[in-house]
C-alpha cells in the first residue's frame, strides 16, 4: 500500500523531486509505515508474541519508576519472560483507579528518546472524566497510524477533505481553512485542502457550508453524520464529489452506516478510539469489522471471569498503551464492550474485533436480570412519522422515557404506534413515555448516545 504514496512524496533537498529525499522525521515516518505494512500480514502467533515482548519492557520500567504500579504489580512478574497466563495474573486498572491514581501514574524517570509528558483530559462521556498523560512517542504514533488508515482505505490525497468535530477553540458557525489535511500527512507529502468546522454549528448552516466547500471526503461524529444525511434527504440535496466518509467518536450502527451511505452515496469507514489510549482498532479495508492496532495496543476482550472471549462472545475491552512510557496504562478498562471476531479473510493477521457494543451504561436491563445492547432501527419504529432527534432513557425496569424533538407533539395514536413498535423491538412491554424537548444536548465532549439506562 506505500505504493500508493510514491506520486505524493515531498522532498526535502530542493531541486531533488524524484526519488524524494524524505526530511528526517519524514524519513522515521515512512520507515515505521514499511513496518506497519510488514506486520500486518504476520501470523496472529508471531504478532502476539511481538506484543509481549514490548509488554515486558513496559512492565519491567512499570515497577521501577511507576509508584501505582509499584503498589499494584508484583516485581517477580516483571522478571520473567511474559507469557499469556502470566499478564492476565496483572490486576485490571478500573477508571476509578486512575481517576485516584493521580500523578502517581506518571513514570519518575522517562527513557531517554521519549520526549515531554503531554496532559490528556478526557470529556467524561462515560460520566466519569479521566487525566491521563502521553508522550511525543505516543504522538508520534497517533501519526502513523492516521496516515496507516488513510492509506488502507486508499484515499485521494489530492482531495478536499472537510471536518465537522466538536473542535474547543472554533465557535460555531466559524470555519478553518488549511493547505493540508494535518500533521499526519504534510510532513511526507502535500495533500488537497482541508476545511474545518464546529460540530455545534446549526445544521442547516453545516449543510450550507458543505454544499460550498465540495469536500472529497467528509469526517464527522455518527450522530452529526446520520442529521446530515437526513436533511440532505429531505432537501433533495447531493453532495455530488464526495468519495469517502469517515466517523469517529461514537458507536457507529450498523443502520446509520448504511443510510449514510445510501442518502450522501459514498462509503463509510469507522475509527475506534479514546484520548486516553490513542487509536485501538481501524475498520478493516474489505469488511466491516475492526483490526486491533497491536503494534500501540495490546487489548483484551474479557469474559465477566475474566477469561478472554471467543469469537463471537462479548466481553468487556481491556487496554495497554505499549509505546506509552511516560504514564503507562496496563489492563486498563476503558469501559467499553466489544464482540471478539474470527480471523480475518483479508490476511491481516492483526486481531479482530467484529463490533463495537458501546458502554455498560448503554446496555438495555430486562425485568429478569438479563441485559443487551438494544438494536432500534429508525425504519422499524418511526414509520413516516417525523421526528427530528430521539434518546431513549431507561428510567426503571418497567420503564423507557423517549426524548423527542419535533416540529409539533405526536397525536396519541402515532404514540401508541410507536409503543408499540418498541415494545416489540426491545422484546418486552416497557412502558413508554414521551418527553417533548427543543433540543437534546450533547456531552462535554460534543458525543452524542440515543441510548442511555440509568439502572444498567
Amino acid at each position: 500500500m506505500l505504493e500508493h504514496l510514491l506520486s505524493h512524496l515531498k522532498s526535502y533537498i530542493p531541486g531533488v523531486i524524484w526519488p524524494a529525499i524524505p526530511s528526517p522525521n519524514a524519513a522515521a515516518m515512512l520507515s515505521l509505515q514499511y513496518q506497519l505494512e510488514k506486520n500486518q500480514y504476520m501470523p496472529p502467533e508471531w504478532i502476539e508474541q511481538q506484543q509481549l515482548r514490548q509488554a515486558q519492557q513496559l512492565l519491567q520500567h512499570a515497577v521501577e519508576t511507576v509508584p501505582y504500579y509499584q503498589e499494584k504489580i508484583p516485581a517477580c512478574l516483571a522478571k520473567d519472560s511474559l507469557t499469556p497466563e502470566l499478564w492476565q495474573q496483572i490486576p485490571i486498572m478500573e477508571r476509578e483507579d486512575l481517576q485516584e491514581a493521580g500523578n502517581n501514574i506518571i513514570s519518575g524517570k522517562r527513557p531517554k528518546g521519549h520526549g515531554q509528558l503531554n496532559k490528556i483530559q478526557t470529556s467524561g462521556s462515560t460520566g466519569m472524566p479521566v487525566t491521563a498523560y502521553g508522550t511525543q512517542i505516543t504522538r508520534f504514533i497517533w501519526l502513523a497510524l492516521t496516515l496507516r488508515e488513510h492509506l488502507w482505505h486508499e484515499r485521494d490525497f489530492s482531495g478536499k477533505l472537510a471536518s465537522i468535530r466538536p473542535e474547543g477553540a472554533l465557535q460555531p458557525g466559524k470555519a478553518l481553512h488549511g493547505d493540508n489535511w494535518g500533521n499526519a500527512t504534510k510532513m511526507i507529502m502535500q495533500t488537497g485542502p482541508v476545511a474545518v468546522i464546529n460540530s455545534r454549528t446549526e445544521l442547516e448552516q453545516q449543510l450550507g457550508w458543505l454544499q460550498k466547500e465540495s469536500p472529497a471526503y467528509l469526517l464527522s461524529l455518527p450522530s452529526n453524520l446520520r442529521a446530515l444525511a437526513e436533511l440532505c434527504q429531505l432537501r433533495g440535496i447531493t453532495l455530488s464529489k464526495l468519495k469517502g466518509i469517515r466517523s469517529y467518536g461514537e458507536l457507529l450502527t450498523s443502520d446509520t452506516r448504511e443510510y449514510c451511505q445510501r442518502v450522501l452515496d459514498a462509503k463509510v469507514t469507522d475509527v475506534y478510539s479514546s484520548q486516553e489510549l490513542g487509536y485501538i482498532a481501524l475498520q478493516c479495508p474489505e469488511h466491516d469489522h475492526y483490526h486491533v492496532q497491536a503494534e500501540s495496543i495490546l487489548l483484551e476482550i474479557l469474559n465477566e471471569d475474566g477469561t478472554p472471549s471467543a469469537p463471537g462472545e462479548t466481553g468487556r475491552i481491556v487496554a495497554t498503551t505499549l509505546l506509552n512510557f511516560g504514564a503507562p496504562l496496563i489492563r486498563y478498562a476503558i469501559g467499553d464492550y466489544a464482540e471478539a471476531g474470527d480471523p480475518c479473510p483479508c490476511g491481516r493477521g492483526l486481531p479482530v474485533m467484529k463490533q463495537i457494543l458501546g458502554r455498560q451504561r448503554n446496555m438495555l436491563v430486562l425485568p429478569d436480570g438479563r441485559k443487551h445492547w438494544p438494536s432500534f432501527p429508525i425504519k422499524t419504529w418511526q414509520q413516516g412519522i417525523p421526528i427530528k432527534q430521539f434518546q431513549f432513557i431507561q428510567k426503571s425496569c418497567e420503564h423507557i422515557k423517549l426524548r423527542l424533538v419535533v416540529e409539533q407533539p405526536l397525536t396519541p395514536d402515532q404514540e401508541q404506534q410507536i409503543t408499540k413498535a418498541l415494545q416489540h423491538q426491545f422484546t418486552y412491554p416497557f412502558k413508554i413515555t414521551f418527553d417533548y424537548v427543543d433540543e437534546i444536548p450533547r456531552s462535554k465532549g460534543g458525543k452524542f448516545e440515543d441510548f442511555m439506562s440509568e439502572i444498567a
